[in-house]
């Protein structure tokens, strides 16, 4: 289990929660992202590859530690998925830009039935904090997804929630980019009840491997495009965003 300082909020003590943090370099940001886990739940800190020695710093820190070699952002989500053992499973970005914390709310909403799969709306926090290259973005592919499913989401971003084995069921295939993405469309194909909160979003700790550079959006811009030309993989069913 995940070592928490005094300051994380307590959480629901009958529910089981893992949450997946996938990690490129983010030793500094760690102490902060694991002390904000709420008690009782599991940090599964996926490691991409780093080389600056973030897999000691997670395990010192009580995390679960799990190495996926492939790199990509979808690789190292779904390695988090795949060794996640809980009712629940979260994602959360390990730069210290969004507050794992707020996770709990999303997890009761889940659990009460209100909605299948809670997403975090980033709002942003400070200069710096999204740049506008990497809004735009959001925004245009956030438009190409309304069209593609009918969901009215306004974000696509990484601090979400739902119940594992439904999770799996998906069948996510995307390792890069678009696996964020690949989810709300197939959770949306599937007739999932999929939410939306705002949430802070903070100037990341390190550097940025996608949304600091005009590369990396282009590059996850082109993934998300691949998966939105996917044709369903289940009955469409209507889905609603609360």
């Amino acid at each position: 289990m995940t070592e928490t300082t005094s300051a994380s909020p307590a959480a629901p003590c009958a529910v089981t929660v893992d949450v997946v943090l996938p990690c490129l370099d983010e030793a500094e940001a760690l102490p902060w992202v694991l002390g904000r886990i709420p008690d009782g739940w599991r940090a599964v800190v996926v490691d991409n590859g780093s080389s600056d020695g973030s897999p000691d710093v997670a395990r010192a820190l009580g995390a679960t530690v799990v190495h996926e070699p492939r790199r990509g952002f979808g690789a190292a989500c779904h390695a988090g998925l795949l060794a996640s053992e809980a009712e629940f499973v979260c994602f959360c970005d390990c730069d210290a830009s969004l507050d794992p914390a707020e996770l709990v709310r999303y997890v009761g909403e889940v659990a009460s039935g209100a909605a299948d799969l809670v997403l975090g709306r980033r709002r942003p926090q400070g200069l710096g904090a999204w740049p506008l290259h990497a809004r735009a973005g959001n925004l245009a592919l956030a438009r190409m997804l309304r069209q593609r499913t009918g969901l009215r989401l306004r974000d696509l971003g990484p601090l979400r929630a739902a119940r594992r084995e439904a999770l799996l069921g998906l069948a996510l295939t995307d390792r890069r980019s678009g696996y964020p993405l690949q989810m709300v469309v197939r959770a949306a194909d599937a007739g999932w009840r999929v939410a939306e909160h705002d949430v802070a979003y903070r100037p990341r700790t390190g550097k940025s491997k996608v949304t600091g550079t005009w590369r990396g959006t282009w590059h996850a811009v082109h993934d998300m495009r691949q998966v939105l030309a996917e044709p369903p993989v289940a009955a469409r069913a209507t889905a609603v965003v609360r």
